[in-house]
């Protein structure tokens, strides 16, 4: 099983590129979003591996971000997506807006991806949200995963509120105009930050700060 290959980039196409590899060229395929970062020809490349083998192929796919292989390997355990629908769906929509759309419910990222309509975008999304909000990206989500895990220690029992007010906040901000993502990741990350987040009007005017900033 091949789990990273380190070489030189000979070629790269639509959705695949070639990596030699001392002498041997491994065609790769990788995501519209990689493509952009592989540089050129005779540019050094380090490319992380999922491997597939199947009876008729074995094929190849990299990924330059841990994130973006483990996204793959999630996208593609949900029925009905295959590597290229997973690839396509990356090249769209980056690791972190991804998990911020999935636990949002927000479908609209998923549909800009070629290959996936509204019906499959509404499985991804109600298949992975509870799935999403614990995987650690390094943003917003961990720290108010931690906060929530804080209150629950403490004996408390306001975190389905929290939640709920959270939720409203989200519907707040859509009413204002902003994207179901975009504004589920400034909440989140306003939650995690204000020592307020227990007043709605509060926690809506900080997360506004955040789509300022």
């Amino acid at each position: 099983m091949i789990a990273k290959l380190s070489g030189v980039l000979d070629s790269a196409g639509q959705e695949s590129l070639i990596l030699d590899v001392g002498g041997v060229g491994y065609l790769v395929y990788v995501s519209p979003r990689t493509l952009t970062r592989v540089g050129q020809h005779g540019d050094t490349l380090s490319l992380l591996i999922e491997t597939q083998i199947r009876e008729d192929a074995f094929n190849l796919f990299g990924f330059i971000e841990k994130a973006e292989q483990e996204w793959f390997k999630i996208l593609t355990g949900v029925q009905g997506v295959g590597a290229k629908a997973a690839m396509s769906i990356l090249g769209v929509t980056p690791p972190d807006q991804l998990q911020f759309a999935i636990m949002a419910g927000d479908t609209a990222p998923l549909t800009r991806a070629d290959g996936v309509g509204p019906k499959l975008a509404t499985r991804i999304v109600t298949e992975l949200k509870d799935k999403a909000g614990k995987i650690d990206l390094g943003n917003a989500i961990p720290a108010a995963q931690a906060r929530g895990a804080a209150v629950a220690a403490s004996g408390e029992t306001v975190q389905a509120e929290n939640d709920h007010l959270n939720q409203d906040a989200v519907s707040a901000l859509v009413n204002l105009g902003y994207g179901r993502s975009d504004a589920y990741a400034a909440v989140i990350s306003a939650a995690g930050k204000s020592n307020d987040s227990n007043n709605l009007n509060a926690l809506i005017k900080a997360a506004l700060k955040e789509l300022a900033s």
